[in-house]
């Protein structure tokens, strides 16, 4: 059962960010990215408050996500890329990406924080940070 209210344009969108955003991570950090955008959603929290819709997260300024400047982003969606997006709508989590509402590519290691939120683990190239259960209770 999906744990945000979708349409299927709204699944085709985040299937594509995931792809835009991870596809070199594979299938596996795909599916964190996502896990990162329902979260969003989730959150009404932080830099999220009031973002109840896919659009609205997706194309979130400033905050939102670099892929969506690319012309990869607007790509049409796969068949394996909306399957994709359908798990993590769905509420499929991810570990380090669980909670998480943020994530960048570093140069090097991951920081133990990033803007007062707490790095809570790398996959690939991906560090992933987390809010505090009591400053965002929605994404735990």
């Amino acid at each position: 059962m999906a744990v945000i209210k979708t349409n299927s344009e709204d699944v085709r969108t985040l299937a594509r960010l995931m792809r835009a955003e991870a596809e070199g991570e594979g299938e596996q950090g795909m599916l964190m990215v996502g896990n990162v955008g329902v979260n969003r959603i989730l959150s009404n929290c932080l830099d999220f408050q009031g973002i109840r819709m896919m659009n609205d997260m997706v194309f979130q300024s400033p905050g939102g996500f670099e892929a969506t400047q690319k012309g990869y982003f607007y790509q049409k969606a796969r068949d394996r890329d909306i399957r994709l997006a359908q798990r993590v709508i769905n509420g499929e989590k991810i570990r380090p990406a669980s909670n998480s509402l943020w994530f960048f590519r570093p140069a090097g290691d991951c920081p133990d924080t990033w803007y007062s939120q707490v790095n809570t683990g790398r996959f690939k190239a991906h560090c992933f940070f987390s809010p505090t259960v009591q400053d965002c209770p929605n994404v735990y």
